[in-house]
């Protein structure tokens, strides 16, 4: 049976907003986590789950920056239940004391926070910045809180990765750029592949437990900093040529929020979303799409492998 018959369609599309995929669900007494929700689209996700009642805890780098978002949150929802949290994903310490201080069950976890296409930067353990951020960070944080996301019940995970995956498998042998040279594209790119293949892995193993987890490419957003180590020169040609149509970040957030929270993608994961469906396969002829490397169950497979060596080799 072709994937064209099988894919997961919704009512909703590229210009539909959060509050509007999310309207008439009633989240309270749900608690959720969105990481980079001091900033563009992280922010839109965190006040559409908070205007439906959840919980919502926002874990940012900048705390002072979380609790000025937390405060429009709040005004403009109503809801009082909205807390902040440090949490810098390429640092590992602080990984572990956001997962410490955790207490009782998760519902939602939105690993939303990212960076792109930086110049080569280093942790202190040598990863590269970009890999150690967008999977690294993100795997540490949602393994860490796994009991509680069993605690939860029928939780749901969402990885956010891009249509920058397209760009780039991994380079299992040499992930760092160790012993080739540094490309901030081809790294952003295997970044996002890891984010959507940590998706099908975390789902194979979790979904007995009630976890489902899915990976979301939430479209192009110009009005966030997630764009700001590009060159006038490369967003101009994506404006202008890229094929890309941007969207605000209210649609933006949109499709990390349907699959948070849509009742009919309840035991649904594995899976990868765009604007708001799941998504075609990747075809040269057409915009957008997921890879065969994005979705190979036995890449998933391998990679998580390399991530816990990786990770219990730290230090």
């Amino acid at each position: 049976m072709s994937v064209e018959k099988t894919r997961i369609t919704t009512p909703f599309d590229a210009e539909s907003t959060a509050a509007e995929v999310v309207a008439g669900t009633d989240l309270t007494g749900r608690r959720a986590i969105v990481t980079g929700a001091a900033s563009g689209i992280g922010v839109e996700t965190a006040r559409a789950l908070a205007g439906a009642g959840a919980e919502v805890t926002l874990a940012v780098r900048d705390p002072q920056a979380g609790e000025r978002t937390a405060a429009d949150i709040t005004a403009t929802t109503g809801n009082k239940q909205v807390h902040v949290g440090l949490l810098d994903l390429a640092d590992q310490g602080s990984v572990a004391a956001f997962v410490g201080a955790w207490d009782g069950p998760l519902h939602i976890l939105i690993n939303n926070a990212g960076v792109m296409m930086t110049p080569e930067l280093r942790t202190p353990e040598g990863w590269e910045l970009q890999l150690a951020t967008n999977h690294f960070g993100h795997f540490a944080l949602t393994t860490g809180l796994h009991d509680a996301l069993v605690r939860g019940g029928q939780a749901r995970v969402v990885s956010l990765t891009s249509i920058g995956h397209q760009r780039g498998d991994l380079d299992f042998d040499d992930p760092h750029f160790r012993s080739h040279p540094y490309d901030p594209v081809v790294a952003y790119g295997q970044s996002k592949t890891a984010t959507a293949l940590f998706a099908v892995e975390a789902d194979r193993r979790w979904s007995g437990e009630g976890i489902t987890v899915n990976a979301v490419h939430p479209g192009a957003v110009l009005e966030t900093g997630l764009s700001r180590h590009m060159s006038k020169e490369a967003l101009d040609r994506a404006v202008q040529g890229g094929g890309y149509t941007f969207k605000t970040p209210q649609q933006g957030a949109a499709t990390s929020v349907l699959v948070a929270t849509w009742p009919a993608l309840e035991g649904v994961g594995g899976r990868y979303f765009e604007d708001c469906n799941e998504a075609l396969p990747y075809h040269a002829d057409r915009f957008g799409g997921v890879a065969p490397h994005a979705l190979d169950p036995a890449a998933a497979s391998r990679l998580w492998q390399l991530t816990l060596d990786t990770l219990g080799a730290r230090g």
